[in-house]
Parts: structure tokens; sequence; C-alpha cells
């Protein structure tokens, strides 16, 4: 299941090559789904081993790093060819066309942090309950969720197609992978409301936003995630 994972990612990054950025965006999803099971059956059989460990990390590293990283790198190009908005702030002989492949790398920043996030998280004895940072599925979760929306969301088209917005996305998701924030895991100890009330909380709303939004309601789940975290902290912190 890991190893599907990262197949996974690989098959992506052709379709990315390819110009479907549909299909790139799925397999990131049924990636997900792999990751999630692969440790669920590991917890099941009590299965637990260091090649495992390692194993999950590189296949995350294609899928959920570079992949994403692609696929931003491609909107970032399909949106500098469409009176974006990024000509506002950046010097049209920037934006010409010998200056598109350079502008568009910046996509390639989430790979970098994607790498550094999964480096710190194998070696971060803090995070076995809970997360220090973004999980690198969050990110490429929201990710994969462009392509859907401008699928079938079209009325979005000016957003996820502005390259101001992709920039400010990739440069602020980068940090917030390495950063110190504690955000709170999926896994339940117990099933009371008292032990779990953020993450029922969590649940709830996601499904809401899902049922209410589709594929827009992503972007919005993962910010919702940091948000419930950080109140999380605060109330657990507060004397």
């Amino acid at each position: 299941m890991t190893l599907g994972n990262l197949l996974c990612g690989c098959l992506g990054i052709v379709f990315v090559f390819e110009g479907n950025l549909l299909w790139a965006s799925y397999l990131i999803f049924i990636a997900g789904i792999l990751d999630f099971l692969d440790g669920f059956v590991a917890r099941l059989l009590k299965q637990h081993s260091e090649i495992g460990k390692q194993l999950d990390s590189l296949a995350d590293m294609v899928t959920f790093g570079v992949l994403p990283a692609f696929i931003v790198t491609k909107l970032i190009q399909l949106s500098t060819t469409q009176n974006s908005v990024l000509a506002d702030f950046v010097p049209s002989n920037l934006l010409s066309q010998t200056h598109l492949p350079t502008l568009a790398y910046i996509g390639f920043t989430l790979a970098l942090f994607s790498c550094l996030r999964l480096a710190k998280f194998n070696i971060d004895t803090r995070q076995s309950d809970s997360f220090i940072g973004v999980p690198t599925p969050a990110n490429a979760f929201v990710v994969a969720a462009f392509p859907l929306i401008l699928e079938f969301n079209p009325e979005y088209k000016f957003l996820i197609l502005n390259s101001a917005f992709l920039i400010s996305y990739t440069l602020i998701m980068s940090y917030l992978l390495i950063s110190e924030i504690p955000l709170f895991a999926l896994k339940f100890k117990n099933f009371s409301w008292a032990s779990n009330q953020i993450k029922y909380i969590f649940l709830i709303l996601s499904i809401i936003l899902l049922v209410a939004l589709q594929f827009v309601a992503i972007p919005l789940i993962i910010f919702l995630y940091i948000i419930l975290s950080v109140i999380s902290n605060f109330r657990a912190n507060k004397p």
C-alpha cells in the first residue's frame, strides 16, 4: 500500500506533464486513502518496522511534496498567460514569455519545504500523537482541489488562475509546513465528547462544508483545521 502511494505520485507527475491536472489531483486523493490504510493495517496487525517508517516518508515526499509542487507550477504557468492579476505587482518585462518558466518555478518551493517537514517529522519525538506544523497530505489535498474547482466550480477560476494567489499560497504554506504550530491529529484513544470535542466539531463542520460547497470546501476544511488547532492549544495553555 505504501508503494501504491508512491506509484500514484509517479503517475500523477506524468499526468501533469501531459496537461491532465484532473487525474493528477484524483491520484493525490487515491494516495491519501492508501496512506491512511497502510498505517491502519500496520496498527491492526501490530506490524511496525523502521523500513515501513522510511518507506512512508519517501512515498509521501513524491506524492504529497513533489506532485503538488508540479501542479502549482503548472497552474502558475497557466495563470500568467491569462491576464494575471500579478501584472499589477510585477514589472511587465518580468512577465514576458522569457520569464514565465522562472516565475512558475516558485511552485517548487512546496517540494523543498515538504522535504524539510518530512525530515523533521521523522526525528521529532513530539509528533507521536499530534503534529507540529501542517502535515504534507493536508497541503497536497488543498492543491489537488484547485484543478477540481476549476473543472466543477468554474466560477472560482478568477481565484485559482490568479498568479498572486498561487504564489502567496505557496509561500505561506511552505512556512506553515515547517512552523512550530501544534495541530491535532485525528486519532481517537476513546470516543468521549469531552476528550475529543475539537475533533468532533472539526468532523461535523467538515461534512457540512463538503455537502454545501463540494470541492471548494477542501481548502476551507484545511484552514478550519489550522484555526481549530490554534483554538484548542490556546484553551489547553490557558491558566
